[in-house]
């Protein structure tokens, strides 16, 4: 069954074709958004930009370029959305991102947070910065044998 009045920003902190969100809003259109601030300020590297590219690949997903707030909402204006939809995170820029949304939005439109079950418990201060500041604090719990 598709759902005509939600549309679904995708982000970086959860790049799955499984997460619950695509359940939540079967069928509605998605975005994601390349935060050309965010890829200059982090200097991510064409490495990881290639592999989040994979991942999206994986996603029936519009991709696009720029100012994430402006994107996300001319999507949904684009499709007559009543509800964006997007994957919690404990980013500070992704709680940035939806402070901005949700302030530049229409009454005729809301934001809702779909979480999903924690990789690694959320209550540590990982360093969300590198990948592999990350993984040295979270690999431990993942790859816990007991789990």
């Amino acid at each position: 069954m598709s759902d005509s009045k939600s549309v679904i920003w995708v982000h970086g902190d959860a790049l799955s074709p499984r997460h619950p969100v695509f359940l939540q809003a079967s069928g509605a259109p998605a975005l994601f958004v390349w935060d050309d601030a965010l890829l200059q300020e982090w200097r991510i590297s064409l490495k990881r930009v290639l592999f989040m590219y994979e991942c999206l690949l994986e996603i029936p997903v519009t991709i696009r370029r720029g100012d994430v707030a402006v994107e996300v909402l001319r999507f949904a204006q684009e499709h007559s959305a009543a509800r964006i939809l997007t994957p919690s995170s404990p980013s500070p820029r992704h709680r940035w991102w939806c402070q901005r949304i949700a302030a530049l939005m229409p009454n005729t439109t809301s934001l809702q947070l779909v979480p999903d079950e924690p990789f690694v418990p959320d209550d540590y201060p990982y360093d969300l910065k590198r990948f592999s500041r990350y993984w040295q604090a979270a690999r431990n719990h993942v790859l816990d044998p007991r789990r």
